[in-house]
């Protein structure tokens, strides 16, 4: 009989090296299962909040894309790897990183962390589609520019300071 292997603690996928933007959310009793602990769809609520924020941060939000391009952004593909648990009451980080920008998609990597330790990683794929027909269309500049390469300032606000 062979033992397992040891567990790994935290995510098996380091994060980039690029700049962060870093949202700060509270664990609300509506945000846990029945263990107490943040149900997983929970997380993918705080990356979209956070993805939000770090659009807004660069001056460059979703509304703006809509009216001026008639583009949006939306999640083509998501991949989470849960390491440790948010419980009630903690804070939680969102880090937001741009891992790389393509012609009509990006990349992010997003981690939720509470004390340096990293409680999820996700790699987060979004589209640039037409808002009236949904088909795959250009990132528009200068959403392009801004995302391939420019730091954004930290949130000011968030949820639960």
């Amino acid at each position: 009989m062979t033992a397992a292997p040891p567990r790994r603690a935290g995510p098996r996928r380091p994060p980039p090296q690029a700049p962060a933007h870093r949202f700060p959310v509270r664990v609300y009793f509506e945000d846990t299962d029945a263990g107490g602990m943040a149900y997983h769809a929970t997380y993918l609520r705080w990356a979209e909040r956070a993805r939000t924020e770090a659009l807004r941060a660069m001056e460059m939000p979703h509304q703006r894309m809509i009216e001026e391009h008639g583009a949006i952004l939306v999640v083509r593909r998501v991949e989470v790897e849960y390491a440790l648990p948010a419980r009630l009451d903690d804070l939680v980080t969102v880090e937001t990183r741009v891992v790389a920008v393509r012609g009509v998609s990006m990349a992010l990597d997003q981690r939720m962390t509470r004390d340096g330790a990293t409680l999820a990683a996700l790699l987060v794929e979004l589209a640039c589609v037409d808002r009236d027909t949904l088909r795959p269309r250009r990132i528009p500049e200068p959403w392009r520019s801004a995302l391939a390469g420019a730091p954004t300032r930290p949130a000011e606000g968030g949820q639960g300071e």
